[in-house]
């Protein structure tokens, strides 16, 4: 049985680790659909914008996303502003993607469908 990337945990990961291959990530993505692989400053991340109806709701789901990356040990850039939260995953020590990212990235979409 396959388990889905949002009830997976992220594992410690140490400087040195792997970064996903390009053809893990063209699979990991497929789970991720909404979430757009970008290069910024020669490193690669996953990112994607939400929407919402207010600033009070941005905020309370940036909240909940600052409890999951708590949760997890694993920190996005998160960019809060009226009606929306562009929230972007890589891994700092490896200075690009980790499967770390693409668990995490499931699970702020879950945050967004149990609204």
């Amino acid at each position: 049985m396959v388990m889905s990337l949002s009830n997976m945990k992220c594992e410690a990961c140490q400087a040195g680790a792997p970064q996903v291959t390009d053809t893990e990530l063209a699979e990991l993505i497929r789970e991720i659909p909404l979430w757009q692989p970008v290069l910024i400053d020669n490193i690669m991340r996953i990112t994607r914008t939400y929407t919402f109806k207010n600033f009070k709701q941005a905020l309370a789901f940036t909240n909940q996303v600052g409890e999951l990356a708590e949760s997890e040990g694993h920190h996005p850039e998160i960019v809060t502003e009226w009606g929306s939260v562009r929230v972007s995953w890589w891994t700092h020590k490896i200075r690009g993607l980790h499967r770390n990212d693409f668990i995490c990235a499931a699970k702020t979409d879950a945050l967004k469908q149990a609204e």
